[in-house]
């Protein structure tokens, strides 16, 4: 007999899931590109991205045909093999960037515990087990398990969990004296997001990221870049860093990299890899001949010139109607952030309303991110059409009104 598909609703949420999130109160069912459809039959224009995730938007003809021609090819080994799919993104990564070796993980949080893993595995292996301290940045935002969300700059999200891994000093971020004031011979790695994304949509300063680079290789500490949310074109280039002149040592990539399929991968060179051995680190699911078939077919779409030239447009038609917003309306201190990475920051007289107004928007029929309290966060897809970007910020300009009129 044929399974039946059982009624659920936003309600079923606080019934059977546990209440780590309070999503929002429709529950999408359909997406195609940059509009998304609810249970009711609303529309609504995307401008989160899934957290930065669906780059080329809902359902992607690429990506579908590859899921589907995986689909009933192969789906899962285990890495006691490997398979095609792996081997082929892992060379197309490699080929696109500074990496000579590639490890695969399902999340952004796998990814970097795996980097910071690696970060300190080599130390320990190549010049002493004492070579352990991390220099991280305060509002950084690394993932969720135990290690990375120490890592991370936020004790909102670390404290309450027991003892924390130890040997891990946070500074102020884009603070290049106050690196130099904590590293030392007992420094085995810098981690750094080129973008802040959590922390406000704060992209590192030029200066600043070529200072850490500079203090790595003087120190012999690896520079670890966090490119999850930064990553796969969101910045007009395949990665960040790549708008700064500097190579690191590690880089880590997820979210946009299965175009919402989760996967995840840690990058690195061969002289660093060479400290691994089997058995050393490892995942079930890493590698996942699924997820590689699809996030080939995305890094084949994202890294060609048409789609990462096309994001610096359309970064300026998300800038200008919120230039224009401002100025009717005395709204923002900066809009920052880079490529389709945008954060708006509130002017201390909004201070607070930034969740009030993603709420709004969200009534108006788009949705939209924040970052903190007082900032408004935009990842949309790298393809979104114009016309989506216009008719979603006049929603979004609607929102903003009717927050200011409450």
């Amino acid at each position: 007999m044929a399974s039946e598909k059982l009624a659920v609703t936003r309600e079923t949420f606080d019934k059977v899931i546990l209440p780590v999130y309070a999503p929002a109160h429709f529950v999408p069912v359909k997406g195609k590109g940059s509009r998304v459809w609810d249970q009711q039959g609303k529309e609504y224009i995307d401008f989160s991205g899934g957290i930065a995730v669906t780059a080329l938007g809902h359902c992607h003809p690429a990506l579908v045909a590859a899921l589907k021609n995986q689909g009933e090819t192969l789906w899962h080994l285990s890495n006691v093999f490997t398979n095609e799919p792996a081997l082929r993104l892992a060379s197309k990564l490699i080929d696109a960037t500074f990496a000579e070796r590639v490890f695969f993980a399902n999340s952004g949080a796998e990814a970097n515990e795996a980097a910071f893993k690696l970060a300190r595995y080599y130390a320990c292996q190549r010049h002493s087990p004492f070579k352990s301290k991390i220099i991280a940045f305060h509002n950084a935002f690394h993932g969720r398990t135990l290690f990375t969300v120490s890592v991370g700059g936020q004790p909102k999200y670390s404290d309450g969990f027991g003892p924390k891994p130890a040997d891990i000093v946070h500074v102020p971020f884009n603070d290049l004296e106050a690196v130099k004031a904590v590293i030392d011979d007992h420094t085995c790695a810098i981690v750094v997001e080129p973008i802040q994304g959590e922390g406000g949509v704060t992209p590192a300063t030029p200066e600043f990221m070529q200072g850490l680079r500079e203090l790595c290789d003087q120190y012999q500490a690896l520079l670890v870049l966090d490119e999850v949310q930064s990553g796969m074109g969101r910045s007009g280039k395949l990665f960040a860093y790549e708008h700064y002149g500097v190579t690191p040592d590690i880089l880590t990539t997820a979210k946009a990299l299965g175009g919402g399929f989760p996967v995840s991968a840690m990058l690195t060179t061969d002289a660093i890899a060479s400290t691994m051995s089997p058995g050393v680190h490892g995942t079930t699911y890493g590698g996942n001949p699924l997820a590689c078939a699809v996030a080939e077919a995305a890094l084949d779409v994202i890294n060609t010139p048409e789609v990462l030239e096309g994001v610096q447009a359309r970064r300026e038609q998300f800038v200008t109607a919120l230039k224009a917003l401002d100025a009717k309306h005395d709204l923002f201190t900066e809009i920052r952030g880079k490529g389709l990475l945008i954060g708006a920051a509130l002017k201390p007289q909004h201070a607070g309303k930034a969740r009030a107004i993603l709420n709004a928007a969200a009534a108006e029929g788009l949705m939209v991110l924040v970052a903190g309290t007082d900032v408004i966060r935009f990842a949309p897809s790298l393809v979104i059409e114009p016309a989506d970007i216009e008719e979603g910020m006049a929603r979004f300009a609607r929102a903003v009104e009717g927050v200011l009129a409450a």
